[in-house]
């Protein structure tokens, strides 16, 4: 998830410029956590609609609270503003839902893995929408993340995979979803402030997964013994990572913060195997290297 928009570095009252990056790597490993609780959650029954809707609506207060305590320059009567963010919530919605999804049809390793590769899909778009002009380097960088996936997945091996096609599918949605939040994000930040722009994200997740969840089971988590980690996964997974991650951004470079953004996979990886008992063959080892190696050097020319 630590791919965010560098566009949306607006002026902050927080001064923490010596702790920019420090406060990217939190929040990427808040990600990679919540990917590893999330798992665990679902092994115990929860549906994954469920789990994602609370990670959004946790998330939704934290940034309705922040906008609060900094209104200024919100831009909310600016229309611009809300489109796009109600693209990057679309986008937001649907990623936090195929990757639980993904979760639950293999691995968290897998599926974190597969929605790193949303750089990937910004670049295609990009390509489509002629705001980048293909070259030689950066298709042979998707024909090494489409091999490394590949491999992650061993698709080509029937029956030997620790993940279903569906699973596969699940998790390329959720990193193409997140590469239509970028895109929301990126068109939205010149209209308004990053916490105004997250607000209203965050309200069309909420609402737009109401419609879908069960809502006897979102009852039933409130009351449940797990409601902590319920909780849990959406302050570590959307309100203060989040947060943390905007104002840290502010203050690192694009490059840096590419590079860092390595740590969410490579936690929610350490906790699959550890919660989950979810390990990696070598084969989908040296997928997995290729896939993050060849994502973080797209990200960082990029930048």
């Amino acid at each position: 998830m630590s791919m965010l928009s560098p566009s949306l570095r607006k002026p902050l009252s927080l001064s923490v410029r010596h702790f920019g990056p420090l406060l990217v790597i939190i929040a990427a490993i808040f990600w990679g956590i919540t990917g590893g609780l999330g798992g665990w959650l679902m092994a115990n029954g929860w549906d994954p609609l469920t789990i994602a809707f609370y990670r959004g609506s946790v998330g939704w207060l934290f940034v309705s609270v922040w906008l609060l305590w900094h209104p200024g320059h919100s831009g909310l009567n600016n229309p611009w503003l809300w489109l796009w963010s109600v693209v990057a919530g679309l986008g937001i919605a649907g990623n936090f839902t195929f990757y639980f999804i993904s979760i639950a049809q293999g691995s968290v390793a897998v599926a974190a893995t597969l929605m790193y590769c949303a750089p990937v899909f910004v670049l295609l778009i990009s390509f489509a929408l002629k705001l980048e002009t293909p070259t030689f380097a950066k298709w042979s960088a998707m024909a090494v993340v489409s091999f490394g996936i590949v491999l992650l997945t061993q698709v080509y091996q029937s029956g030997a995979s620790h993940v279903s096609f569906f699973g596969v599918i699940a998790g390329l949605l959720a990193g193409l979803a997140y590469a239509g939040f970028i895109f929301g994000l990126k068109y939205a930040a010149p209209h308004g402030s990053p916490q105004a722009i997250l607000m209203i994200a965050f309200s069309v997740l909420v609402i737009l997964l109401a419609g879908l969840v069960d809502g006897h089971e979102v009852m039933a988590a409130i009351q449940s013994q797990h409601v902590l980690w319920f909780a849990g996964i959406g302050v570590l997974g959307a309100g203060l990572s989040f947060i943390l991650y905007v104002i840290g951004l502010h203050h690192t470079a694009p490059a840096v913060a590419a590079i860092i953004a390595m740590v969410e996979p490579v936690t929610a990886s350490i906790l699959g195997v550890w919660l989950l008992n979810q390990g990696l063959e070598p084969v989908q080892l040296l997928g997995m290297g290729l896939i993050l190696a060849t994502v973080t050097a797209l990200s960082r020319a990029s930048a």
